[in-house]
């Protein structure tokens, strides 16, 4: 199964749509900025291009690894990958895993499913190495919570659309 690279790239999108809403100063912007030291100074003195274009960057990457979380019918090709004739269009192999996918492609395919995908991932992956990170740079609790709060919330959108329409 390979990914819809449009439905990707709008995925990659949600990072910064969702940081641009939930950091900013009217919501959570102000106890990011307190909690993780942040000054207006340090916040003029960036390159913005550089940091959105990477940004962008390493969302696509993550968008990419999501789909393989939130799609359970794309693990079916590792199942049968060999040398026997995997993706060879007529193989007894392809012949499988397309009956398979006729009979199986469809289910768990909805926003929701991809969303809880995505919730699982913030908590058990951003989480722990959001939370390992700022116990040793010595940040607080409330830092944690604010940053792992956008994660969540972004995986489980960024989970959703991919799930939905990827």
């Amino acid at each position: 199964m390979i990914p819809n690279m449009l439905t990707l790239a709008l995925a990659a999108l949600i990072p910064i749509i969702v940081g641009f809403l939930y950091y900013n100063p009217k919501t959570l912007g102000n106890a990011w900025m307190i909690a993780a030291g942040m000054t207006e100074e340090k916040m003029k003195g960036a390159n913005m291009g550089k940091i959105f274009g990477f940004s962008l960057l390493l969302s696509l990457m993550l968008a990419f690894i999501l789909f393989g979380i939130v799609i359970h019918q794309s693990a079916i090709y590792s199942l049968y990958a060999s040398e026997t004739g995997f993706g060879v269009e007529g193989s007894a192999v392809m012949n499988r895993i397309d009956q398979h996918m006729l009979e199986l492609g469809d289910r768990f395919r909805t926003f929701g499913h991809g969303a809880l995908h995505g919730t699982i991932a913030g908590l058990f992956f951003a989480l722990p190495v959001l939370g390992i990170n700022a116990l040793f740079e010595r940040k607080s609790f409330k830092y944690i919570i604010i940053n792992v709060g956008y994660w969540v919330i972004t995986l489980a959108l960024m989970g959703g659309v991919i799930c939905q329409w990827g």
